[in-house]
């Protein structure tokens, strides 16, 4: 699987900003990623070393609005943990 296939997007969200601080990035990953290959992918592209990664597997979750209901997709996000002394600059482009 290409590294580039691996990491979908970052998460930006109030609880993730937080995480920053303590050098934890949170990624949408691919759902059929395992953690050696998020760690290689997210080493290659953003030239960090990687100390750990969580793995968070949701399940889609039933929502409904007014008659219409549907499905939320189900969503594989990984924590990554960072070595001492290495950041990823998430808002630049």
């Amino acid at each position: 699987m290409d590294k580039y296939q691996v990491i979908k997007r970052p998460i930006v969200t109030e609880k993730s900003t937080k995480l920053v601080e303590s050098r934890k990035y949170t990624f949408e990953v691919d759902k059929n990623a395992n953690k050696i290959q998020i760690k290689d992918a997210i080493e290659a592209i953003f030239n960090v070393k990687v100390t750990k990664v969580n793995v968070v597997n949701s399940l889609p979750k039933a929502k409904r609005v007014g008659q219409y209901s549907g499905f939320k997709p189900a969503v594989t996000k990984a924590v990554v943990t960072l070595a001492e002394g290495y950041k990823i600059d998430i808002y630049a482009s």
